[in-house]
C-alpha cells in the first residue's frame, strides 16, 4: 500500500513520483514478496507516467506553446487518472490483492 500511496510525494518533491516507490520497493522488496510485486508495479506506472508528462511537455515546446491547448487538457485528464488509479491500487493492495496498472510500461522487472 504505502508502495503506491508513496507516489503522491510527487505533488511536493519533484520527481517524487518516483522516488517515493523506489524507495519503499529498494528498502522492502527482499523482506516482502508481495511489497516487491506491488512496488515494482507502482515504480513501473509512475515512470511511465512521468515519461508521459515529459512527452507532453515536449510537444508544447516543440509548437512553440500553441500546443499548451490541447496538451494542458491532455494533461489534466492524465493527472485525475493517475490520481485515481493510485488510490485504487493502494486501496487493493491495503486489501492484500494485487493491483495491475491498467496502462504501464513493464521497464522494471
Amino acid at each position: 500500500m504505502f508502495a503506491h500511496l508513496s507516489a503522491l510525494v510527487g505533488f511536493v518533491v519533484p520527481f517524487g513520483n518516483v522516488i517515493g516507490p523506489l524507495v519503499i520497493w529498494l528498502i522492502k522488496r527482499e523482506q516482502m514478496p508481495f511489497v516487491n510485486d506491488q512496488g515494482r508495479e507502482a515504480l513501473n506506472f509512475n515512470i511511465t507516467a512521468g515519461l508521459v508528462g515529459l512527452v507532453l511537455i515536449a510537444l508544447t515546446a516543440m509548437s512553440f506553446g500553441i500546443g499548451i491547448f490541447l496538451t494542458a487538457p491532455i494533461g489534466v485528464v492524465l493527472a485525475i487518472a493517475w490520481l485515481v488509479l493510485t488510490i485504487i491500487a493502494a486501496i487493493k493492495a491495503n486489501e492484500g490483492q494485487a493491483y495491475r496498472y491498467p496502462v504501464c510500461l513493464r521497464l522494471v522487472n
